[in-house]
């Protein structure tokens, strides 16, 4: 009896099973970036490869290259400690258990129900009670026979990547911040201790003055000059303190330790700045996280246009269930009682005024402003790069000019102070010669300062630095070509 039932659930059955696999949502390509054959600022050797997200790819301890072990262990406790990161790798997190809802939405779901209920009357010292018991199973399922689900799943599991993506940028941003933040703190202590060094000769320089005016060699306005030089210098010297203790602060929240609990005492600075290998493949760029973001968004949108489209088709469901309903709680579980249900129901939306339409436009809109987002952040990737190359050029040439400048400022602060003290010249010349040797130190310092943030920048640029690791293929591909 149940088979010739159920004869007619058969062809929607047979129906459905043919149908299963189909999908309506476009295939995914990776939409093209415009790339160029060579990097402006610096030519390109042989390999070039052009850019594809590879974010998973290993970046290595890129702070490393700066040779400080202080940085490296404040690396590692941004790592751990950074609320930015936890956040992001929450928001990750978040993003992974989407996935499996949208995956679980794939299979059936079972219910199980369950009752029981006594009622009756009472009077005239009688009573008359019933009671009813019931349990049922139930399940429903709903076969993904256009690739709604299955496009589901794949925009969650794209959003998931383009997470993990927002997480490696984190990453990779409070630690560019911490070693930016690092490399000025250690410039300020250097600063500082030129200006200390500075203000212990421009007070000797007043002492000279004041003997001299009070011998009656020189004027009052010689002394006035140098005081005039102390204090101002003096001034520099306490908002550099200023700045020094911003920055320490802000090491501090870096690492997720309150300022107040947090102190770096001074100590020598190395101005190291990575060397450059003599051609970088724009391979390097496959682990930007905001590229891999970028593409990642636009594979989701994709995948929305698939979701869209599947509501132009009907959609069937399955249920199920196996139940008893009986007075007495014993006689609950005989199966020869049971009842059960099984069925198929199936929706179509016949007419929305092109509702259904209005949706896949927006999803196909949508896409096409990923793919232009997608592309314009492998642009900006591309400029950062260029950039940070043109900087790194330009940084080294100044710094050449300015160690020659203050090497010259530094003698003639000499000449012109041995001058003075035999009344060749007027303290006049002094204090300029002064300000302009001091000027010309602080600038050596700037720019050496300047050199290691480029270094940080042009890091970050590139998605975490250029190890060895990642120069060999192109390496090998050279050594090839010059066989």
């Amino acid at each position: 009896m149940f088979q010739n039932q159920s004869r007619p659930l058969l062809f929607p059955l047979l129906l459905t099973a043919a149908l299963a696999g189909c999908a309506v949502g476009p295939s995914y390509q990776r939409p093209d970036a415009p790339v160029s054959a060579a990097w402006k600022e610096m030519p390109v050797a042989a390999g070039w490869v052009p850019a594809t997200p590879a974010d998973a790819m290993a970046r290595g301890q890129w702070w490393l290259l700066f040779d400080d072990p202080l940085l490296d262990q404040l690396a590692d406790k941004v790592q751990v400690n950074n609320q930015n990161i936890a956040a992001a790798a929450a928001a990750y997190a978040q993003a992974q258990a989407a996935v499996r809802e949208q995956r679980a939405a794939l299979f059936p779901t079972l219910g199980l129900s369950a009752s029981a209920r006594r009622s009756g009357e009472r009077g005239n010292g009688s009573s008359n009670a019933t009671g009813s018991n019931s349990v049922s199973l139930g399940a429903s399922w709903e076969p993904d026979l256009w690739g709604r689900l299955r496009e589901s799943v794949g925009s969650a599991e794209a959003q998931a990547q383009a997470s993990e993506a927002d997480l490696a940028a984190a990453r990779l941003s409070m630690l560019g911040e911490l070693a930016t933040d690092y490399f000025s703190l250690r410039e300020a202590d250097a600063e500082l201790a030129a200006l200390s060094t500075t203000i212990d000769g421009y007070e000797r320089s007043l002492a000279i003055a004041s003997n001299r005016y009070e011998a009656g060699i020189a004027a009052q306005s010689d002394v006035l000059q140098a005081q005039t030089l102390l204090a101002n210098t003096r001034q520099q010297r306490a908002a550099l303190v200023r700045t020094r203790a911003a920055l320490e602060h802000a090491i501090a929240v870096l690492v997720g330790v309150p300022p107040a609990e947090f102190s770096l005492p001074t100590a020598d600075w190395k101005p190291v700045v990575p060397d450059l290998p003599p051609g970088l493949p724009s391979e390097l760029l496959q682990r930007r996280p905001d590229i891999a973001a970028a593409e990642r968004a636009v594979s989701a949108a994709n995948a929305q246009i698939g979701i869209a489209r599947s509501a132009y088709y009907p959609s069937f469901s399955f249920d199920a269930s196996l139940g008893r309903s009986t007075s007495r709680f014993s006689d609950l579980f005989n199966a020869s009682d049971a009842l059960w249900s099984v069925g198929l129901s199936m929706a179509q939306v016949v007419f929305d005024a092109g509702a259904i339409g209005a949706r896949v436009d927006q999803a196909k809109a949508l896409h096409q402003a990923s793919v232009a987002n997608y592309r314009q952040t492998v642009l900006g990737a591309f400029q950062a790069v260029e950039d940070q190359l043109s900087a790194r050029v330009s940084l080294a040439e100044q710094l050449g000019q300015s160690r020659i400048a203050s090497t010259a400022a530094d003698k003639t602060e000499q000449q012109i102070g041995n001058r003075y003290r035999a009344g060749q010249v007027a303290y006049t010349e002094v204090v300029v010669a002064q300000a302009s040797a001091l000027n010309a130190r602080r600038s050596v310092l700037q720019l050496q300062v300047a050199q290691q943030v480029a270094a940080v920048a042009l890091i970050q640029a590139l998605g975490g630095g250029w190890q060895a690791q990642w120069l060999a293929p192109q390496a090998a591909t050279e050594a090839a070509a010059a066989r």
